[in-house]
């Protein structure tokens, strides 16, 4: 957007109200200037280049132009309750997630579960939605209380070689139901890094981080002990996956994506 004078005008955005999202937007641009493909730009640029602008969080006055003046999704019948969300306490439902979220195009937001072996054994597993990126963090079992160590121990880690993990690329946590994370509000505070719960039976609301969880198992196949590797370990099949050019990120690796975000957010 920063290239082409016409896209990056605010008004042309604005011209549009309340009511129009980044989606609408673009599929305008193609409907105006069916023969001018310099005139046209993808919904994942305009939320990256207001990205940018905003350095790292989408400001009010803009959110607005993109999602009416609404900030999240919400069910009209959405309940805790309902949910089986009342098992942990104070949990926020995926249902309250930002909508910015939901389309990839911000990155900072992460999913997360455990992969579990014989004797007890679990490895967490995360991943960033907007690159892919995965980290992975050795536990000795899955109470909450070792859960909750490792992901605020991961969470000031070093991302990429020298560089450590920039605050802005870590802003929310969507998991599973599993009461290993029953004291996600002592991460909250620890980090500042909200947290999401998926409903009941809907793993395909974690989907980025299931498809990463079937990768991890060509290096850690089911039946294994996972105790046995060591973080360093872990750390480097981290890296062989980030290292893996991508279909959907047009062949590049996850490294390559995610370094692009923490040169932006540098």
């Amino acid at each position: 957007m920063a290239v082409n004078p016409f896209i990056e005008q605010p008004h042309q955005i604005r011209r549009h109200g309340n009511e129009a999202a980044a989606h609408s937007f673009a599929n305008w641009l193609k409907r105006m200037y069916p023969g001018d493909v310099s005139k046209r730009v993808s919904h994942e640029t305009i939320y990256r280049s207001l990205f940018v602008q905003a350095r790292g969080v989408l400001k009010k006055e803009l959110l607005a132009h993109l999602r009416m003046t609404r900030t999240i999704r919400r069910s009209r019948h959405a309940s805790l309750k309902r949910d089986g969300l009342g098992q942990i306490k104070d949990a926020v439902s995926i249902r309250e997630r930002p909508a910015s979220v939901e389309d990839r195009a911000v990155p900072g937001h992460w999913e997360g579960d455990l992969i579990a072996g014989p004797k007890n054994s679990y490895i967490v597993t995360l991943v960033e939605r907007h690159s892919r990126y995965v980290m992975l963090a050795k536990i000795s079992n899955r109470d909450t209380n070792s859960v909750i160590n490792a992901l605020i121990k991961q969470s000031r880690e070093r991302s990429l070689p020298l560089v450590k993990l920039p605050e802005e690329l870590y802003k929310s946590l969507t998991w599973d139901r599993g009461k290993e994370l029953s004291d996600h509000k002592r991460f909250t505070m620890t980090t500042d890094i909200d947290v999401y719960f998926c409903d009941p039976h809907s793993p395909w609301q974690r989907g980025t981080n299931e498809n990463t969880n079937r990768l991890l198992r060509q290096y850690f196949p089911k039946g294994t002990d996972l105790s046995v590797h060591s973080q360093a370990k872990l750390n480097a099949v981290a890296r062989a996956l980030n290292e893996r050019p991508r279909k959907t990120l047009d062949y590049e690796t996850p490294a390559e994506r995610f370094g692009q975000c923490v040169a932006t957010t540098s």
